[in-house]
């Protein structure tokens, strides 16, 4: 089943990225303010505008596979490459956190959407 080709499916990934980043500030004490927010966020939302760029998302955003992977991938890698570069830190287990994290939260939303499509068809 293809997915409608609307804009609000970057939206999805927008706000999993915003969520994803408003925990990490409330799990360390930081508070959750809109200035707050946007420091952490922007390295990582950069990194899904990317993704979102190379894998051609608006095709097909609700894939799995490449999309979800590829934005993903780019959220992260994009996202702490920015925070290296402006000294925001990076260390391994911020990396793992983060990867994981973002791979629920970006790619459990696209696994969903699949096995619901899925299921719709063999009904």
């Amino acid at each position: 089943m293809q997915s409608p080709r609307k804009p609000g499916w970057l939206g999805i990934d927008v706000v999993a990225v915003l969520i994803f980043c408003a925990l990490g500030r409330r799990s360390h004490d930081e508070g959750i303010t809109l200035s707050g927010l946007a420091t952490t966020a922007w390295p990582f939302l950069s990194g899904t505008v990317l993704g979102w760029l190379l894998s051609r998302a608006w095709r097909n955003p609700t894939a799995l596979w490449p999309t979800g992977v590829v934005v993903w991938v780019s959220t992260v890698l994009v996202g702490m490459l920015l925070r290296e570069a402006t000294s925001a830190g990076v260390v391994t287990s911020f990396i793992l956190v983060a990867s994981t994290v973002t791979a629920v939260f970006l790619l459990g939303w696209r696994a969903v959407f699949e096995l619901v499509a899925r299921r719709r068809l063999d009904s």
